[in-house]
């Protein structure tokens, strides 16, 4: 399949011909980290250590996550034909991502700029390059993986509309449709009723409800499930038939990078698997769990074997 679109010209792209469980559409980025004691202030300059590169992005690591827990998942993206490219390329690949739903683009490979500071909590500032060549006509193209998958997961690093009409076409051949709502942004009324379960964080969640604090209040706005993650604390999953507190195992946190989406790639594998929400994000919060308790994103996530053989991560 081919096209040209000047800078954003689609170079090469080919369906996915494997059966997968979970169909991820989102970013995939260079992560480009650097330790920092304190974050700098406005107009201040503070030295860091050496940069380290690593394979990221809201969706790959999502995807990743999932392929470390055993599930069958494809990627629905874009990549540069850059260096970064072939890091996030040979990451995933090693993980078991499918990658025929992978376009490859003449814009650079997403890069983000990461800032951790010792306490393990990070800033990050996006540069989203070949991830806003995913469009609807791409979506469209993976139509049949769509729907022959359980579960599609989607985060936004890519253009919203590309996203919308994945979650249209999950809902319509009855694959369960799930958002990571990061970055937080409107969505259309259709998309959130479409959505089991909504995942986002806290604040993600206040900005939706205008500074609402009653985090039961999500399913107001459409959605027919939510998930709050709540860092250290665990998670919120809240139901129509009410809310449940999930709590996250105590651990040394060393680098919250990705955490958020080591545990939504976890959740949907469980979710694909066949396991109720609650059961789901317990065995989420586990999964992130152990990713903070080493440097990176994907590189940090565990197996589903790791998992287990840690006592208390069951």
């Amino acid at each position: 399949m081919s096209s040209a679109r000047g800078s954003v010209a689609l170079l090469t792209w080919q369906g996915c011909d494997v059966t997968v469980e979970v169909v991820v559409i989102g970013s995939a980025n260079a992560d480009v980290v650097v330790q920092v004691e304190r974050r700098p202030a406005p107009g201040e300059t503070v030295l860091g250590s050496d940069t380290v590169l690593a394979a990221g992005g809201k969706g790959a690591n999502a995807a990743v996550a999932a392929a470390l827990q055993d599930a069958r998942v494809a990627l629905l993206g874009a990549l540069g034909e850059d260096q970064h490219g072939e890091l996030l390329r040979g990451s995933m690949s090693r993980a078991g991502v499918e990658l025929g739903l992978v376009r490859a683009t003449k814009r650079p490979t997403g890069a983000a700029y990461i800032t951790v500071t010792p306490d393990g909590e990070n800033t990050i500032v996006v540069s989203p390059g070949a991830n806003a060549a995913v469009d609807v006509e791409q979506v469209e193209a993976a139509r049949q993986t769509i729907a022959d998958a359980k579960v599609l997961l989607a985060s936004l690093e890519v253009p919203l509309p590309a996203v919308e009409r994945a979650v249209a076409l999950a809902k319509e051949a009855g694959t369960r449709p799930v958002l990571n709502l990061s970055p937080v942004a409107k969505l259309s009324r259709q998309t959130l009723a479409a959505l089991d379960p909504l995942v986002v964080n806290e604040h993600e969640a206040q900005w939706l409800m205008d500074g609402e604090t009653d985090l039961s209040k999500l399913l107001e706005l459409g959605p027919r499930s939510a998930v709050v993650t709540l860092g250290s604390k665990g998670a919120l999953v809240i139901e129509p038939s009410g809310t449940t507190e999930v709590s996250s195992p105590k651990v040394a946190a060393v680098d919250t990078t990705g955490a958020g989406d080591a545990f939504v790639g976890a959740l949907v594998t469980q979710l694909a698997a066949g396991n109720d929400l609650v059961t789901a994000a317990r065995r989420a919060v586990r999964v992130a769990a152990v990713s903070v308790t080493r440097p990176g994103a994907q590189a940090s996530y565990p197996t589903r074997g790791e998992v287990d053989s840690v006592r208390g991560m069951v």
